[in-house]
Formats: C-alpha cells, sequence, structure tokens
C-alpha cells in the first residue's frame, strides 16, 4: 500500500499539532505516512509537544526514511511570518500549496490516500483560493464532476446532497438526479467498506416528508422517486424517511446509511454522536480522501491541547479505503 500524506491544513490552527500527535501515537502510522506542510511551523509544533522522535524533511516520496516522521517541505513558513490563532491571506494560501502538492502527488500514483488536517474558510478567500471548501477542491484538482461529502463513525454514517450553501439554495439543490447521485456514491463507500448489503435511508427535507405535499413538495416530487430509481438498480433504499426520526433509527442500526438533504441536517446529528471520532470522506473522486471532521481551533492552536483522535480515525479510515482498492 502506498503512504498516505496528510495535509497540515492551515498554519496558524491546530492542524500542525494534530499531525505530529497523531504520528507520534503509532510507530505503524509513522512508516505509512508523510506530512505535506511546513517545515518551521512542524517544527515549533514539535518543540511545543517535547517529542522525542525526529522530524526527516525529504523531497520527494521515494526519500522516505523510517523511524521518524517524514515532512514534505511544501512551503517555507514559520511564526515569524504568521500569527497562531489568526485569519491570514499567507496561511490561507500555504493550507491550498499543501493540498495541491499532495493532491498532484496522489494523481500520480506516487502515494495513497490524502489526509487533510482543518483549513480556514477565510483564510483561503484572502489567500485568492475562492473555494467553499476542501471538498470543493479536492474536485477542481481531480477534474471530477459527481461527488458527495460523507460523514462517518462507527455509530452512524450520512451522506450529503448539499453542504456549503445558503438553506434556501439547498432546498432548490434537492433534485431526482442529485439525490439518486449520493444514493450510488454512498452505497458504493459503505460496500468498500466491508458493509455486504447496505441498507440506506434518504431522509425527508420537509418536517413529516412534506405529508404528501401539505409541507412542502419536494420529499413526493424529488427524493422518492429517486429512492425508487435506486430501488430499482438494486440498493436496498427507504425513503423519504422524516427527519426527525432517521437519524435515531440509524443509531438503532436499522440505517448503515443516511443520505441527507443540507449541511446541518447531517452535520448536527454527526457532531453530537461523534464530535471527535468522525470522519469526513470525499466520495466519487479517483483518489482517496479522508479529514478530520472538526475546524482550525484558532482558539487553542499552540497551546499542545488538540485531540488528535479524529486525525487517527481519518488516517485509518483512509487505509482501509486503500486496503479495500487493492
Amino acid at each position: 500500500m502506498k503512504r498516505a500524506v496528510i495535509t497540515m491544513g492551515d498554519p496558524a490552527g491546530v492542524g500542525p499539532e494534530i499531525s505530529l500527535k497523531a504520528l507520534l501515537s503509532e510507530e505503524k502510522l509513522r512508516n505509512e505516512t508523510i506530512i505535506a506542510g511546513s517545515e518551521g511551523i512542524l517544527r515549533h509544533a514539535h518543540q511545543t509537544l517535547q517529542a522525542e522522535i525526529p522530524l526527516h524533511v525529504i523531497e520527494q516520496p521515494e526519500d522516505f526514511q523510517p523511524g521518524a516522521i517524514n515532512i514534505l517541505d511544501v512551503l517555507p513558513l514559520d511564526y515569524q511570518t504568521i500569527a497562531i490563532g489568526k485569519v491570514s491571506e499567507i496561511a490561507g494560501d500555504a493550507a491550498y500549496r499543501y493540498l495541491e502538492r499532495a493532491i498532484g502527488l496522489a494523481m500520480e500514483g506516487r502515494t495513497g490516500p490524502v489526509v487533510t488536517a482543518p483549513l480556514n474558510k477565510e483564510a483561503l478567500h484572502k489567500g485568492g483560493h475562492h473555494y467553499d471548501g476542501h471538498t470543493e477542491i479536492f474536485a477542481t484538482l481531480t477534474g471530477t464532476k459527481s461527488y458527495t461529502m460523507m460523514l462517518w463513525s462507527e455509530l452512524m454514517s450520512v451522506v450529503h446532497v448539499s453542504t456549503h450553501t445558503s438553506l434556501r439554495n439547498a432546498c432548490d439543490r434537492v433534485k431526482i438526479e442529485r439525490v439518486l447521485d449520493c444514493i450510488r456514491l454512498g452505497h458504493q463507500a459503505m460496500k468498500k467498506l466491508g458493509v455486504s448489503h447496505p441498507k440506506i435511508a434518504a431522509a425527508g427535507l420537509n418536517p413529516h416528508s412534506g405529508e404528501a405535499g401539505l409541507f412542502g413538495t419536494e420529499d413526493r416530487d424529488e427524493i422518492r422517486p429517486a429512492v425508487e430509481q435506486a430501488i430499482a438498480e438494486g440498493i436496498d433504499c427507504e425513503g423519504p424517511v422524516p427527519p426527525d426520526t432517521v437519524f435515531l433509527k440509524a443509531t438503532q442500526k436499522q440505517y448503515d446509511l443516511v443520505v441527507a438533504m443540507y449541511h446541518d441536517q447531517g452535520h448536527i446529528p454527526m457532531k453530537l454522536l461523534a464530535f471527535d471520532s468522525g470522519v469526513n470522506v470525499t466520495l466519487g473522486l479517483p483518489i482517496i480522501r479522508t479529514s478530520v471532521d472538526h475546524g482550525t481551533a484558532f482558539d487553542i492552536a499552540g497551546k499542545g491541547i488538540a485531540r488528535e483522535e479524529s486525525m487517527l480515525w481519518a488516517i485509518r479510515l483512509a487505509n482501509r479505503f486503500a486496503n479495500h482498492a487493492s
């Protein structure tokens, strides 16, 4: 299996710290993983953590040195240039450059999965990169047209019809083909994770899934036809399932996956149940991409207290996908 690459995210956030903490915690992961970032930032985090395992800077993935934490120094940067815990255009541009390098290597087949630490969207835009977030960057740089976000945890998994858009616009995006695409992508992902017969629920958009059109027509006219087509294709799917009960049923293992119709419909239950263990996965890409399911946490950046659990889960899940692919 080719080595995974962690992109350390916004250098002013907790990304450098949690990337190091994850690799410091497990020798096996250190020997399977490279960090793409800035040496100066990572050395500062390394000193803050009082880590004894050495850092080793490499120019190419093939220069990997076992026994150390290997760093691709994508962009020279240190804390004399940026401030810890502050939004800056330099940090936003750096976060993009780390991604660009890691995605390029994965697309060339020289490395395996890409695992991303969090970036800051305001900083990203200030740095001249006008994307809604990681998912859209990956889609653009890999030339992917059909994709979706999945939030995975051992307790529950969710894919999203839309993510970073207004609630008003999200309702307009609930269309048959988009809902069907998400059902298909989610079904494929669960099979890759070892679920032989995934049971999928499409959440309703409106209260009570619209009550046959009384509270909105999207459930009847857009979601139900998508579910019916998925069933015709051999996918075990139900819906629209009323959104006020579908996630409870998923935690009771009645469903392996829920298709949420918009960002917060899926994110709120996932963050409530699995804030430290949730993993963000981009489905539909030609490469494997997973991520922590939290933000840059500027308020605790540089203090050595950020938790690395979500990063560890992200690396492990990326390797599960990679093992299936190989």
